[in-house]
């Protein structure tokens, strides 16, 4: 049974009791029901809950892989714009002027 065939089972129940006259029998089997549709709904939330949280995990943990990743990238542009400073300062000396290479 689904969730929402519990939920539309436990309105029409909660219609009856509103509505009709229920005998005592009547009454403890509806009641008894009632309960047991609520202990499914329950389950049923709890579960797509739980599954939920694995998806936001899921992605937690791809957003900090890419954080890092980015991170790296970061530092990788980093090195290799010191290294072509370095290159330049090098060849500042040399006949040409600044930044000229020979």
């Amino acid at each position: 049974m689904t969730y929402r065939e519990a939920i539309e089972e436990l309105e029409t129940i909660l219609r009856a009791l509103e509505t009709d006259a229920v005998d005592v029998d009547d009454l403890t089997t509806r009641v008894e029901r009632s309960a047991e549709l609520i202990r499914l709904c329950r389950h049923k939330l709890r579960h797509a809950e739980a599954s939920l949280d694995r998806v936001f995990d899921t992605l937690d943990d791809e957003d900090e892989a890419d954080e890092l990743t980015e991170e790296e990238e970061t530092e990788d542009d980093e090195i290799e714009d010191e290294e072509e400073d370095d290159d330049a300062e090098e060849h500042d000396h040399l006949p040409g002027g600044p930044g000229r290479r020979w």
